[in-house]
């Protein structure tokens, strides 16, 4: 058997440079019937679904064992793409991917471990379940690839104090585990963003009307999405509010087209009970401008993030990076109960 040893530490920035990739970043068409069809995604593959509802009998438990040593007994796997940046002391989620040595994206059932350092006592399994990124095809942009990217994984893992921690990412391939590492800084690098708990800022976003109907001027999707129609302020304690900050035609992280497709479809549903909220990133959709407004106000310098915004006003859920269908409509419904 093979031996999975754990990665040298990784600078910093290699860590930003591991988002998951896809081939295109637009997002899809805003037609489509509003019904209750339009809340999920397109049928997954076997392999997919399979993904989706990982159980804990199918992994290890570590009964004592040292990181390096749990990693030890695994055939090596795939790289482990990080999708989420931000770590604070305490309950954290961590979204990646899992890409093979061909580049091509892997899925099955999935858990992470963590530990302190290599050899530090492994802890977990803290269950990953895929979550779909696939649209229906009315709502696919005329420049993403169906075939690229179809889900994300996320866990919630415990990560009680700052500094460096090691991950561990096992997936069940067959009868076989296979793992992959990564390392992640826990710090205070998300302190400045808008919390869960916290007072939205009560901010104006830009909207068809405040553009003379020129869509092309807030939004970098082919076709423009329909989530224009109202500004944040004009709305803001008065009803939920998904607020989603993305880029599609511009995105550094890649995945802004997925998640922008995914509102759009939602949006659908949810109807004039929810406001769907679609503001850009960059200074006239230039990236030598900076980033607009606001997003400075609500203390981001990435993308994309997701707010669900309850009708009192205050963040109810966040999203970093990249997100599916399961995690979305658990932030509407979190929005909703507020």
């Amino acid at each position: 058997m093979l031996r999975l040893p754990i990665r040298a530490i990784l600078p910093a920035v290699a860590l930003a440079a591991v988002a998951i990739p896809t081939a295109g970043c637009g997002g899809s068409g805003g037609g489509g019937a509003s019904n209750a069809a339009n809340v999920q995604p397109a049928p997954p593959s076997a392999q997919l679904a399979a993904a989706e509802h990982p159980a804990i009998g199918d992994f290890p438990a570590p009964q004592g064992r040292t990181l390096r040593k749990l990693a030890g007994t695994l055939l090596a796997g795939p790289n482990v793409a990080l999708a989420t940046t931000a770590y604070a002391p305490g309950r954290n989620r961590l979204a990646f991917g899992l890409v093979g040595a061909d580049g091509s994206f892997i899925y099955g059932k999935t858990a992470i471990y963590i530990a302190r350092t290599p050899d530090g006592r492994a802890q977990g399994p803290f269950l990953a379940p895929a979550d779909s990124l696939q649209v229906r095809p009315p709502f696919r942009s005329h420049t993403t690839d169906p075939g690229d990217v179809k889900a994300v994984y996320y866990a919630n893992v415990d990560l009680p104090g700052e500094g460096r921690w090691y991950v561990l990412a096992i997936t069940r391939a067959g009868a076989q585990l296979v793992g992959g590492t990564n390392v992640v800084d826990v710090g205070r690098s998300g302190a400045g963003i808008v919390a869960v708990g916290d007072p939205a800022p009560r901010i104006d976003t830009p909207t068809l009307a405040s553009v003379g109907g020129d869509a092309a001027k807030i939004d970098t999707r082919t076709p423009p999405d329909t989530m224009h129609g109202v500004s944040l302020k004009n709305v803001l304690g008065k009803r939920p509010v998904m607020l989603l900050f993305s880029t599609p035609a511009l995105c550094q992280s890649r995945v802004c087209g997925p998640v922008t497709d995914i509102a759009e479809q939602l949006k659908t549903v949810y109807g004039d009970k929810v406001a769907f909220i679609h503001n850009e990133v960059y200074v006239d959709n230039d990236p030598n401008k900076g980033l607009r407004p606001q997003l400075k106000a609500f203390g981001l310098s990435s993308e994309p993030w997701l707010f669900a915004i309850d009708r009192h006003g205050r963040v109810a859920a966040r999203l970093e990076g990249a997100f599916g269908f399961d995690e979305f409509k658990a932030a509407v419904a979190a929005a909703q109960r507020g």
